[in-house]
């Protein structure tokens, strides 16, 4: 059976193929092998500009025009070309340096010199520094721009909304009013402060060898100082250079990153899990898209499925992020390969991730808020004002307070009018009573229409 969208064994890849196709460049096969590509030649290049190799000449402006345009030029026929030789050498990273001396044979002055390539290297030293920039480029490229479109309409949504009062519900029952604006500022706020951590988060790699102590390097040209050169050409990519390692980077910044990441997943499961529940009891209202169905049987029902597959594809991508972040960071003595089988996983993660993302974006879009349903559910729970008024009582040390009104409104439902003979009853100041006497559910927010207004994404 041919590989197709209908035939692959992960949705990502399957289904939600068309949904995840910006991710291919990255995380693909080929995604990884590019990098590679790009590691092995930049090190070449660097060697060749190092002075005090003296079996290497500097490269020319052809030299380096050919090199560079390995590198711009690769595409998924050159991956296509590895992977030929990797079923001769059953080695991934050894068939991208056959592939490179074949094709140095296309210019004299680099097949003079082709036994540089991947000169004093183990392949982590290549494997480590290619996930390294695949990870930087999909969230420069990809997540950060799609993380920071999601805190953006969240911010919107609560600046629209600042004012919008709703009843609160703690242990899902009728609480102390909000408004939506803040409960949603709420969300926003905890995703712009994680966003924060993936901007400054380090991505790392090593260029030291075998296990880590420049031992063939030294061997080869002990006058070099050789972790100076591997500072510079780590740093050279754009990545943290790490200098203490065994034949490993020991993977700790991924599990920063993955545990960051799982925590901005856990941010959005929280949001929609409650927008699902608002649209539930009718606080928001969800726009019909002509064409779609909702019910296989029930033609009146628009079904929240946006927020319930983000959700879902939110928790699959922790799930794997959680075992890569527990298990990376762990190798048997100076190497063992189970993090390199692990280490593949990572495109399926990040599509969930993108499939997510985009439900969301999708829910977002078709969801509008509902004034009426919110006032009526504020017009039919005055008790929640039993809180304000025993706290007024607490100041002007009526005696027990809070007993009074929790006799009077515990467990059963009460009107504005029966609130006011409580009030009358009172003995505290008139100016107070009319205060109390003028507060409504819609009006004891505090300050949540500030808070909101005052939610930013940047």
């Amino acid at each position: 059976m041919d590989l197709t969208e209908i035939t692959a064994l992960s949705p990502v890849d399957g289904r939600y193929a068309s949904r995840t196709s910006a991710l291919r460049p990255f995380c693909s096969e080929h995604g990884l092998i590019h990098r590679r590509i790009i590691v092995e030649l930049r090190w070449f290049q660097t060697l060749c500009s190092t002075p005090g190799i003296a079996a290497l000449a500097p490269l020319d402006e052809a030299a380096n025009a050919f090199i560079d345009s390995l590198v711009e030029n690769f595409g998924p026929e050159h991956s296509r070309q590895i992977k030929a030789i990797e079923s001769t050498t059953n080695h991934d990273v050894k068939a991208v340096e056959y592939y490179l001396k074949q094709r140095f044979t296309e210019l004299p002055q680099l097949a003079a010199q082709s036994e540089f390539l991947h000169f004093a290297c183990t392949s982590e030293d290549i494997n480590n520094l290619a996930y390294a920039l695949m990870l930087q480029d999909v969230y420069r490229d990809l997540l950060m721009p799609e993380l920071k479109q999601i805190s953006l309409r969240l911010a919107q949504l609560a600046h629209g909304s600042a004012d919008q009062p709703m009843l609160s519900r703690t242990h899902g029952q009728p609480a102390s009013p909000t408004t939506l604006g803040k409960e949603v500022a709420n969300s926003q706020q905890r995703l712009a402060r994680q966003i924060k951590h993936l901007e400054a988060q380090e991505f790392l790699g090593k260029m030291n060898g075998a296990v880590g102590n420049f031992n063939a390097h030294f061997v080869a040209y002990p006058e070099l100082d050789w972790p100076a050169l591997s500072q510079q050409f780590v740093t050279s990519l754009g990545l943290q250079w790490n200098p203490y390692t065994t034949q490993i980077e020991p993977h700790d910044w991924m599990a920063e990153l993955f545990h960051t990441q799982s925590r901005v997943n856990t941010i959005l499961i929280d949001y929609c899990r409650d927008t699902w529940g608002y649209i539930s009891i009718g606080y928001f209202r969800q726009k019909s898209v002509a064409g779609e169905v909702g019910s296989s049987t029930m033609p009146h029902k628009i079904n929240p499925i946006d927020f319930e597959n983000a959700e879902g594809n939110f928790g699959l991508a922790s799930a794997l992020l959680q075992h890569l972040a527990e298990k990376l960071p762990i190798s048997r003595w100076q190497r063992d390969l189970s993090d390199s089988t692990v280490l593949r996983s990572i495109g399926t993660a990040f599509g969930h991730i993108v499939v997510a993302l985009a439900a969301l974006n999708r829910g977002l879009g078709k969801i509008e808020v509902a004034p009426a349903r919110m006032q009526q559910d504020l017009d039919d729970n005055w008790e929640v004002l039993a809180e304000p008024i025993q706290t007024v009582m607490r100041r002007f040390g009526l005696e027990q307070p809070y007993e009074q009104l929790k006799a009077l409104t515990r467990g059963q439902r009460i009107s504005r009018e029966m609130l006011a003979t409580f009030i009358w009853g009172l003995k505290i100041p008139e100016a107070t009573r009319k205060q109390l006497l003028a507060l409504t559910p819609s009006s004891y927010t505090g300050n949540a229409a500030t808070m909101a207004r005052d939610c930013s994404a940047e």
